[in-house]
């Protein structure tokens, strides 16, 4: 491969031309959903690859939908962009509103105009819930606070398993158990918002569960699995190797991306823990350099949805949230722990999105190439996300201090 590190150059995290790319891309993203995303009644509209929303009418709406809106334009209501503040004011009243549940307490996974249609109370989407409310108490939002209460409750009290230190995946409308299905993926997520809520309130108990579920995930299971990292367990956290219940949210065999996803997770954590478990450090070098290895497409270039458990790619085409963690993963190793491999594959990363996932003509990001580089729509239709995007053109703006909503807050809080 050609070398692309740029040896005696500043990293390009330092260059005022690449610093310029980043912030255009946020800023047509944050023009891409700020509108045409808003569904009067209540919760967000997918786009469609123009930007228009789809399936007009009577919408379904999920919740880490609402919640990620929630979380971006947090962050940019921060940087004062105008009309970013009604964005967030209207997402978390649909939080509270429409997916809380007044009778049973916790959040459903989706409604319609017709109220829930998907009522069940999933770890995935409580974490996300977490995750807005930290966001919105950082803006300083009135009703932030109240449903970042509640919703750390109800972890505490209906998800969280003290005795394994992860939480449980899901239940019906009124907490009856849904199988004994544990995944990573959801914890992950919870591990990020834990972070977030401790940045915005100091509790230490926040911090203290993202690392006992990173203990879990990362320095048992992952570590002992040659840093390819299991998705999916039993009630005791024993590996399902076979596992198969849909592509989207719990593939078969190992998702690269998420590994990407957990090395900037573990430097956020190692920091946010003042540098005190160095294991996490060595394990986000390590998830990292795996996933290169095994996800990365050396022909074509992205990285393979998934891989079955020999390494070879399962799931062959490419979505666009793997480069965009590996992005924020590969700003986060260059800064922590500098190595020309970093920067490198920082580079590298960021020429094939650009080249292949940046719309450049209608704005947002591709969310799905097929084999053939070609925009798809196998498992997403349009664009329906500014999450993970919008993160990539962010992180690498800011220290390598802790999560994306406290660094732009520092950033822009006035010199005292």
């Amino acid at each position: 491969m050609q070398d692309q590190s740029g040896a005696g150059l500043l990293p390009w995290r330092k260059r005022a031309g690449h610093r310029g790319f980043l912030a255009r891309q946020a800023e047509q993203l944050f023009d891409f959903f700020q509108v045409a995303s808003i569904n009067p009644r209540g919760g967000f509209f997918e786009l469609t690859v123009e930007g228009a929303p789809r399936d007009g009418g009577n919408v379904l709406r999920q919740i880490h939908t609402t919640a990620r809106m929630v979380h971006c334009f947090a962050i940019a209501a921060l940087m004062g962009r105008p009309g970013a503040d009604d964005i967030v004011d209207h997402g978390l009243t649909c939080l509270w509103e429409q997916h809380r549940d007044d009778k049973h307490g916790g959040y459903v996974w989706s409604f319609d105009d017709g109220g829930p249609v998907d009522a069940s109370k999933q770890a995935y989407g409580h974490a996300f819930v977490l995750l807005a409310a930290a966001s919105g108490c950082q803006l300083g939002h009135p009703l932030a606070r109240r449903l970042l209460d509640d919703v750390t409750v109800v972890l505490d009290e209906r998800f969280w398993e003290e005795r394994h230190g992860a939480v449980a995946e899901e239940f019906d409308r009124d907490w009856s158990p849904l199988g004994d299905y544990r995944g990573q993926n959801s914890n992950m997520h919870l591990t990020e918002a834990l972070m977030a809520a401790f940045e915005a309130t100091g509790e230490p108990l926040y911090l203290a569960r993202a690392e006992r579920i990173a203990a879990l995930v990362i320095a048992k299971n992952a570590a002992g699995n040659r840093y390819r990292l299991p998705e999916h367990f039993d009630s005791e956290w024993r590996l399902v190797r076979d596992y198969r219940n849909g592509d989207m949210f719990r593939p078969f065999g190992t998702t690269p991306g998420h590994s990407l996803e957990w090395a900037r997770l573990l430097l956020q954590l190692w920091v946010l823990g003042d540098r005190r478990h160095d294991w996490m450090k060595t394990a986000a070098r390590a998830l990292f350099r795996t996933a290169i290895e095994t996800g990365w497409d050396e022909a074509a270039g992205g990285f393979f949805y998934t891989l079955d458990w020999d390494d070879r790619p399962h799931l062959p085409f490419k979505l666009w949230w793997p480069c965009a963690e590996a992005i924020g993963a590969a700003a986060y190793l260059a800064e922590l722990d500098p190595d020309p491999f970093h920067e490198d594959w920082y580079r590298r990363i960021w020429n094939f999105t650009a080249n292949h996932f940046i719309d450049f003509d209608c704005d947002g990001w591709h969310a799905e190439l097929g084999v053939d580089l070609q925009p798809a729509e196998t498992l997403f239709v349009g664009k329906p996300d500014i999450y993970h995007a919008l993160q990539a053109c962010l992180i690498p703006l800011y220290p390598a201090r802790g999560g994306i909503v406290q660094e732009v807050k520092r950033a822009e809080m006035p010199a005292t």
